[in-house]
């Protein structure tokens, strides 16, 4: 079949590659514009994009797919499909007419569970114990449509936002590819969603990762880890926001207050609504990540203290 592939995070090239390296003949990549990043603010080209232009592909940057000149350039491009990965916009009806096999979308979860834009940090948040992908055909209505196949990834105690989503971004890849190839020779047929079961994923704000250290340990262990890394969990001390890395839960460790640190020689333990936790790495404003013991010898920090 003719492809258009649309994606733009880094996430997203796992699948780019593995359509470019399939038998089907993938004829151009959409993405979203280039961006400002890093210090200077210079415009960069999406990950997938720089991807695209290391394949040789055709890449379009609508500033939105609404946009007519875009709509009549992918008419002229005639794909058979589009693929989807994590493009970042949403595609209104005319543009979804276009494709004859419509757009078919590769969801980090097993649908209908966490519809929406953060459905890994959600389901890591909630203690799930099993997440997954799932392939669909995008309708009007928010990761609602008729599904293809799902693949099941099991959520390991110590797995980031970050570490999850990579895993999961290589499995998809291949039910991406197997997704398409069941619809080339007909042996796939959507079905639609179940009714129950379904859960929003909503995008997580930097607000929500403030760590609320009244929380048990279990909960603050699992707030950190699905911030991680973006949009980065954070306390506050002395009225300076500290980002604070994946901590470790200390059953046996003496009770702390909520947010109280005691300070010893090789760590740093924090106390919640619990059990204490062992911070790991953080990061100061304007400093680089390092272990929590030297920045806590950096700064001079002292048992009693407490993050706010």
């Amino acid at each position: 079949m003719r492809l258009v592939f649309a994606g733009t995070p880094e996430v997203a090239v796992p699948s780019l590659d593995a359509l470019a390296g399939s038998h089907h003949e993938l004829v151009a990549v959409i993405t979203r514009p280039d961006a400002p990043a890093g210090r200077g603010r210079k415009l960069v080209a999406s990950p997938v994009a720089q991807r695209a232009e290391e394949l040789g592909l055709p890449v379009l940057k609508p500033g939105h797919p609404r946009d007519p000149d875009f709509q009549a350039a992918l008419r002229d491009l005639r794909p058979d499909c589009c693929a989807v990965v994590a493009y970042g916009a949403l595609l209104p009806q005319s543009a979804l007419d276009i494709p004859v096999h419509g757009w078919v979308n590769l969801h980090f979860s097993a649908l209908p569970a966490w519809r929406g834009a953060a459905p890994v940090q959600h389901a890591l948040w909630a203690g799930d114990e099993v997440t997954g992908a799932t392939t669909f055909r995008i309708v009007k209505e928010l990761d609602a449509g008729p599904t293809f196949g799902v693949m099941t990834e099991r959520i390991r105690p110590a797995d980031t936002a970050g570490d999850l989503l990579a895993r999961l971004a290589e499995g998809g890849a291949g039910l991406l590819v197997a997704t398409v190839d069941g619809i080339e020779d007909g042996s796939l047929e959507a079905r639609p969603q179940q009714a129950e079961g379904v859960s929003l994923a909503p995008k997580i704000t930097v607000d929500d990762a403030r760590v609320v250290w009244d929380e048990p340990a279990v909960g603050v262990d699992r707030r950190i880890r699905a911030c991680t890394p973006g949009p980065g969990a954070w306390s506050t001390h002395e009225g300076e926001r500290i980002k604070i890395g994946p901590v470790t839960v200390c059953p046996d460790r003496d009770g702390l207050a909520p947010g109280v640190l005691d300070v010893t020689k090789n760590a740093v333990y924090v106390g919640t609504g619990t059990v204490p936790v062992r911070l790991g790495e953080v990061k100061a404003f304007g400093k680089k990540q390092m272990g929590a013991a030297d920045w806590a010898r950096g700064v001079r920090l002292e048992t009693g203290a407490r993050f706010a």
